[in-house]
C-alpha cells in the first residue's frame, strides 16, 4: 500500500526545503520514496508554480501524472478545452484509484497564495518518520489519501513514464 500525502506550508519556500529534507532522509536510507512535486505560491502570484522532483525511483509516477492532479487542484490548463471537456471523466477515474474529490477540494482550499505543500507518494511505513521529521522544523499541515496495492498499480500503470 502507498500513500500520497501534502504538507501545506505557511511559507512559499516551506515545501523547498522540506524537499531537501526528505531528499537527505532518502539518500541516507531512512525513508523510501516513490515520487515528490512541490507547489510554491508567491503571495503576489496568480497560480502556484509546481515542479516534479527528478531523481525519484523507478517506477515512478512521473510529471503526467503531477501535472493532471495540479491541473484538476488549481485549475491549471494542461491541454486548452480538452481537458476541461475531460475534467468530469478524469476525475471520476482519479477516484477509482482513492484520490477523490474531498482529497482534491481540500488541498485546494489549503494551498493559498504565500504558501507552498510538499506532494509525496510514499510507502504507508515511512509516514509517521517523514511526519516526524517535517513537524519538528516548521509546522506542516497533512492530508493524504491512503492507495490500496490495487489502487497503486493502477495509477502505475497508466502514468509510469
Amino acid at each position: 500500500m502507498a500513500t500520497l500525502a501534502v504538507w501545506k506550508f505557511d511559507t512559499s519556500s516551506g515545501a523547498a526545503e522540506a524537499a531537501r529534507r526528505l531528499q537527505d532522509l532518502s539518500r541516507h536510507d531512512v525513508v523510501v520514496v516513490h515520487d515528490v512535486a512541490t507547489v510554491a505560491w508567491d503571495q503576489a502570484a496568480a497560480k502556484p508554480k509546481t515542479r516534479h522532483l527528478a531523481g525519484a525511483t523507478p517506477g515512478a509516477l512521473g510529471s503526467s501524472f503531477w501535472g493532471l492532479l495540479f491541473g484538476l487542484i488549481f485549475h491549471i490548463p494542461l491541454l486548452g478545452a480538452a481537458i476541461g471537456a475531460a475534467t468530469g471523466a478524469v476525475a471520476g477515474s482519479l477516484t477509482d484509484v482513492g484520490i477523490d474529490d474531498t482529497f482534491v477540494n481540500k488541498v485546494r482550499d489549503q494551498i493559498t497564495p504565500g504558501t507552498s505543500a510538499l506532494f509525496v507518494l510514499c510507502p504507508d511505513a515511512v509516514m509517521d518518520t517523514i511526519e516526524a521529521e517535517f513537524t519538528v522544523h516548521e509546522r506542516a499541515e497533512l492530508t493524504y489519501t491512503n492507495l490500496s496495492a490495487e489502487q497503486e498499480a493502477a495509477l502505475r500503470w497508466v502514468f509510469t513514464e
